[in-house]
């Protein structure tokens, strides 16, 4: 059965290719205009599909992108917005732009940009006792570590911070506790609410100063325990009520632990100043112990320290809550040192250094001037000698009463001109104005001390100089100083105008048995301190020339030393560094020594090393005792029982 066909058959064909001919043509077309810059035979030759499908996924992916673009300026305005309306700080009018981390550890090593803080104290939102103590104390603006420090720390933020000295950090700390104590009313009978923990004492006492003058218009209590002092009187004090606690470590933990009647329960704020120095003099232990007493509910701590070591980060660790807010004033500084400060450094031979320093003091005795000794013994010997020889001189050290020590501090605090000879006990935060000049006849162990002894001139923007002296064998200390950010120059002093004094020095310490016996404690403790230091490569107890060391002690045969190999690095350093702060041990109130001081030559265990020097025979050692016997026999006819050389006077030494 064969199927007809339409009639028309042939031409519906023939359009339907017409048709579809006009449509590749219209296609053609299209893709023209979208293409115009591909207008070859070669393009119109392509298959459809193919160009549709590369068309396609072409306008797909622009679209992506399209989408995503618009989608991260979404994100970004609405994290701009939410950014822009978070409230600020109730007692912040302007932001603070530090790093604030979970970790002190990462923080630090976090960069903080500078930004622009409050400079003057009125526009803080201060209690008006507040107020008026800071206009009768002189200040209207604040320094930087204080317009950066206090508006958070007001706010109830923990606070690591770390500024040069004499950048004004009591005020940055005090000010924030005697507002809390302010705000929520503290009463005696409420305890205590604020605790500042000081490494020494004269520190102590010196933020306790700064706290009466900030305090005279409150009602709130205030009071010190520090080692050496009454510790009966501090503990009535205390029963009866102290808001405000200022200590040393060892009298504080002391006081924790044996007090009854202490209430501490609801403390509120814990400063740390100096946190470095702390640990580095041996409180570490103390400390922890003080932190496992005190509450940690509701408590604010801020931890001050020139330097961060890995004991500050740890300490930090256990005693700041999460988030605290790290603040490092000298982070952008070009010098570690402040400006106005002129450093300079004088190389000189051992047997020289006395006669340079006899020299310089005589033509500064208009003077302010501040020089510092490696050991206790070596500040008694030549505050002795000097006061004979008639330099007036002030000596101060860990050895002293703790009464002596106060009255010696406030004494050449107040003076205009003098001569303090102290140890590093005198290196850290003291305030002390209008000091002239800073001399370091024993150089330092670290650049960090350096730092800390220059601190005590060019304070509050004012000027001031420093002399470094250095064996020839002591230079390579100034590569030190200078990766530590120092800038020194060297200053020359022609040896042939020195004071020409070496043989009244050895005649009158040899005929004098109670400076003799005072040179030979200052040169055996030089010696053992000079062994002690850790750069052991520059400072080399065994390059020492004891020949002209001794010289310089007024010594024609230097005395036999015994120096403990080891023992001295690790337990006995780190005791005398606390004896230098004061001889705190849980509270006692003894004044011990430091450095190299405590070491008996005739009792220093197996474990010690004899410097050989060269010593005169038998029989001239045998006279050389009796001799001494018999000066003490002259000395106590003439000048009674126990005269001391620094109180009989002498004649004056002449070139």
């Amino acid at each position: 059965m064969s199927v007809k066909q339409p009639k028309n058959s042939k031409t519906t064909t023939s359009e339907n290719k017409k048709k579809n001919k006009n449509k590749k043509q219209k296609n053609q077309e299209l893709l023209k205009e979208q293409e115009p810059q591909q207008e070859t035979e070669e393009t119109h030759e392509l298959q459809e599909p193919e160009i549709d499908q590369d068309y396609l996924e072409l306008e797909k992916d622009e679209d992506a992108e399209e989408k995503k673009s618009k989608k991260a300026k979404r994100n970004q305005k609405r994290l701009s917005s939410t950014t822009e309306q978070e409230p600020a700080p109730e007692f912040n009018p302007t932001p603070l732009h530090e790093a604030a981390c979970k970790d002190p550890v990462a923080a630090m090593t976090s960069t903080v940009e500078p930004q622009s803080y409050p400079t003057e104290f009125s526009s803080l939102d201060l209690s008006p006792p507040t107020a008026k103590a800071i206009q009768d104390m002189g200040f209207t603006k604040m320094t930087e570590v204080q317009a950066r420090t206090i508006p958070p720390l007001m706010t109830g933020r923990d606070v690591l911070g770390a500024a040069r000295t004499g950048s004004g950090k009591t005020l940055a700390f005090l000010i924030p506790a005697v507002e809390m104590l302010s705000r929520l009313q503290f009463k005696p009978r409420n305890g205590t609410g604020a605790i500042i923990v000081s490494p020494t004492r004269e520190l102590a006492l010196q933020i306790f100063g700064v706290a009466q003058e900030l305090m005279k218009h409150h009602s709130q209590t205030f009071a010190i325990v520090i080692g050496g002092a009454n510790r009966k009187a501090e503990a009535e004090k205390l029963v009866k009520g102290v808001n405000l606690l200022i200590s040393t470590p060892g009298r504080l933990l002391d006081h924790l632990q044996n007090t009854k009647g202490f209430v501490f329960s609801n403390l509120k704020a814990l400063v740390v100043d100096e946190a470095d120095r702390i640990l580095e003099i041996g409180f570490e232990d103390e400390m922890r112990q003080i932190i496992s007493l005190l509450p940690s509910e509701n408590r604010q701590s801020m931890l001050f320290s020139a330097t961060q070591t890995t004991k500050v980060q740890d300490l930090a660790r256990i005693s700041l809550r999460p988030g605290p807010l790290y603040i490092n004033v000298d982070a952008d500084k070009q010098e570690a040192t402040v400006q106005g400060l002129e450093q300079g450094y004088v190389v000189c031979d051992s047997d020289k250094r006395f006669l340079l320093l006899f020299t310089f003091l005589k033509k500064s005795l208009k003077k302010k001037v501040i020089v510092f000794f490696s050991s206790c013994n070596s500040v008694k010997y030549h505050a002795e000698l000097l006061n004979y020889i008639d330099i007036p001189v002030l000596d101060l050290h860990g050895k002293q009463k703790q009464q002596k020590r106060t009255n010696t501090f406030f004494e050449f605090c107040n003076a205009t001109t003098g001569i303090l000879l102290c140890t590093d006990v005198a290196a850290r935060g003291l305030d002390i104005p209008k000091v002239d000049w800073i001399i370091q006849f024993d150089p330092p162990d670290d650049p960090r001390d350096y730092i800390h002894r220059v601190g005590r001139t060019a304070r509050a923007g004012k000027s001031g100089r420093s002399l470094l002296f250095l064996l020839p064998s002591e230079l390579g200390f100034l590569r030190f100083l200078k990766m530590a950010k120092v800038p020194l120059n060297e200053y020359s002093f022609p040896m042939d105008k020195l004071a020409n004094v070496q043989g009244q020095l050895t005649k009158l310490i040899s005929k004098n048995y109670y400076l003799h016996q005072s040179a030979r404690d200052g040169f055996r403790s030089y010696i053992q301190s000079y062994a002690s230091y850790s750069l052991k490569k520059i400072f080399d107890v065994n390059k020492l020339d004891l020949n002209k060391v001794g010289q310089a002690f007024g010594f024609s045969v230097p005395p036999a030393v015994n120096i403990p190999m080891g023992s001295l690095k690790n337990t006995e350093n780190k005791k005398h560094k606390r004896d230098e702060a004061g001889g705190e041990y849980g509270g006692t109130e003894q004044a011990g020594g430091e450095d190299g001081d405590d070491v008996d030559e005739e009792d220093n265990g197996p474990a010690h090393k004899k410097l050989l020097v060269r010593r005169p025979s038998n029989a001239n050692r045998r006279k050389e005792q009796l001799g001494s016997k018999a000066l003490a026999k002259d000395h106590y006819r003439s000048n009674g029982p126990r005269s001391n050389p620094s109180t009989t006077g002498g004649k004056q030494w002449s070139r």
